[in-house]
């Protein structure tokens, strides 16, 4: 009998993540069957479905969907590499921490919606300026999260790689980076974040090419809310299989730590 018990405790743990979404789900279809003005702000399930059907059979979602990935890889790329190697420099070098710190601390208070009117000045709507926005969403915090990983380690290690006469270069290749390690992939996990938020609305905001962003103003504009609600749990899903796709990689990255 306990072991009966214990294994439909298991079950219920197993599945307990679903309660929430599911009751939301109850809800949501309750609310639509309320009249007609519950039913074009909560889209009944079934026309949600058939939504995500027809993005499904006419390619649109793919098409979409993939534009968006590409901006926000990108994006990633170049500022995620950007802000290891400014990070590591300002740890490295106190003339450059001197010349770039007060410069970066004063930018990065700015919010990227202060930055995107001059952005489009200079730049226009297109995908170049996405991507713009994008690496700087991932710059900051990569910066941020190498800086005080290298500048947080053990002086012992330091004092080890004097000893043994490593230049800056040896000292941040054998030294810094592995001991940085955490804090950068920390670093990285934030930036992914950033960067999926913002592609997402600097695709709302420049209206142009493909993408998700664009897609729900498109529908927003035509009354398709079914295919706003398909594309919000679209860049919900894909953002936490990206978040989740990174978490291992950082665990993978990180395995020594488990065998200290």
């Amino acid at each position: 009998m306990m072991n009966i018990i214990n294994q439909f405790l298991l079950n219920v743990k197993h599945f307990s993540g679903l309660l929430l979404p599911v009751t939301v789900a109850v809800v949501w279809e309750f609310m639509s069957r309320q009249g007609d003005a519950y039913t074009y702000i909560f889209v009944p399930l079934s026309q949600i479905g058939s939504g995500l059907v027809e993005l499904i059979q006419s390619g649109e979602l793919l098409i979409n969907l993939g534009a968006t990935l590409q901006t926000t890889v990108i994006g990633l790329l170049i500022g995620g590499f950007a802000g290891l190697f400014v990070g590591g420099l300002m740890a490295v070098s106190p003339l450059a921490n001197k010349l770039i710190g007060p410069l970066y601390h004063t930018m990065r208070q700015v919010p990227l919606l202060g930055l995107i009117p001059l952005i489009a000045l200079w730049f226009g709507n297109d995908l170049f300026s996405k991507i713009l926005i994008v690496s700087l969403a991932a710059f900051y915090p990569v910066v941020l999260n190498t800086f005080e990983g290298m500048r947080g380690i053990e002086h012992k290690y330091v004092e080890v790689a004097s000893v043994l006469k490593f230049n800056r270069l040896q000292l941040l290749i054998h030294v810094l980076l592995p001991a940085a390690t955490p804090s950068i992939m920390t670093g990285f996990m934030h930036a992914l974040a950033f960067a999926w938020v913002s592609t997402v609305g600097s695709e709302l905001l420049f209206s142009t090419g493909p993408g998700v962003g664009g897609l729900m103003l498109m529908a927003q504009e035509s009354s398709r809310m079914d295919i706003v609600i398909v594309a919000v749990v679209s860049i919900g899903l894909t953002g936490l299989l990206m978040n989740a796709s990174l978490s291992h990689l950082r665990q993978y990255l990180l395995r020594w730590r488990s065998v200290r």
